[in-house]
């Protein structure tokens, strides 16, 4: 190209037949390049445009949004041109913009050979035909940089991947995971004949938990003990928050912090961050609109 562009200035007082002797060009890759300016300032003037669109959701998500994420983003823009996502992932790559992605180092729990409590009714299969019918539930540990930690328990809908239910605690009694579910009956009315699925945790085999379980009308699964797998659902989720919310930290400041920090995601994962379960739609905005929920509506 900068060949090309040398001919084009010194043309005016050599012959481009003789520029492009002397630079070993073809003449007609020349003309053809020629031709081809103005389409060329209107693509760089497009990308342009497009990349300070691009840079604006990378910012606003605060770098944890892929290319495919950031397209449905600016296609939800009525007003704009839709975009396709390679050439999204194509401006990304020239402005050296990357979602944050972290590996993650996976430790499978050594199974102690026990007998599962409750018969896995889910399989890892992670899915349901319609809402408020499959649940899977974890707890994870949020580190703080005293040392100290705080729990957050989970119960995430399969069908939508919706979080219906959490609590952040500063320990991991049964109470825990029981808020979590009683948050989630909240959201959905009643969870009655719905399935819960989770792993062995000392808090799900609990007398206290089968009875609030009970209560409510769900029927507990579990999967194999020491097979993490079993529930990747959960996992995954885990997963996604702390890569999200914590980024490059090992440590929440302090326990105020992690409950604010955690709940705002919590809050954003349903409302507005994009999953791509849901074709890019956050969970409660793919269930409004999910023919599913539409009919039960009317």
């Amino acid at each position: 190209m900068i060949r090309f562009q040398f001919v084009d200035d010194a043309r005016n007082d050599h012959s481009v037949k003789r520029l492009c002797e002397v630079l070993q060009l073809n003449r007609s890759s020349y003309y053809k390049w020629k031709n081809t300016s103005a389409t060329r300032k209107k693509r760089l003037l497009s990308d342009a445009i497009l990349g300070a669109r691009v840079k604006a959701v990378f910012t606003k998500e605060r770098g944890c949004y892929g290319a495919k994420r950031i397209t449905a983003e600016l296609n939800d823009d009525s007003t704009a041109t839709p975009v396709n996502h390679k050439k999204v992932a194509r401006i990304m790559r020239s402005l050296k913009l990357f979602g944050y992605s972290k590996k993650r180092k996976i430790t499978t729990p050594v199974s102690e050979g026990k007998k599962s409590v409750f018969p896995d009714l889910v399989g890892r299969k992670f899915t349901a035909e319609h809402p408020n019918r499959v649940y899977v539930g974890d707890i994870t540990y949020l580190p703080i940089a005293d040392g100290s930690n705080m729990y957050l328990a989970t119960v995430i809908d399969c069908f939508s991947r919706r979080l219906v239910g959490f609590a952040i605690a500063d320990h991991m009694r049964t109470s825990l995971v029981q808020d979590a579910l009683v948050m989630a009956k909240g959201q959905r009315g009643s969870l009655k004949d719905a399935v819960f699925h989770s792993d062995h945790g000392s808090v799900y085999t609990s007398h206290a938990f089968q009875d609030t379980c009970g209560e409510l009308g769900i029927r507990q699964s579990m999967g194999a003990i020491g097979a993490s797998a079993d529930n990747a659902l959960a996992e995954s989720f885990n997963a996604a928050l702390k890569r999200e919310v914590l980024q490059d930290a090992k440590t929440f400041t302090n326990q105020l912090q992690c409950r604010r920090d955690v709940f705002r995601w919590c809050t954003r994962y349903n409302t507005t961050r994009r999953h791509s379960w849901c074709k890019y739609l956050a969970p409660a905005v793919f269930e409004e609109r999910c023919p599913v929920m539409l009919r039960s509506a009317s």
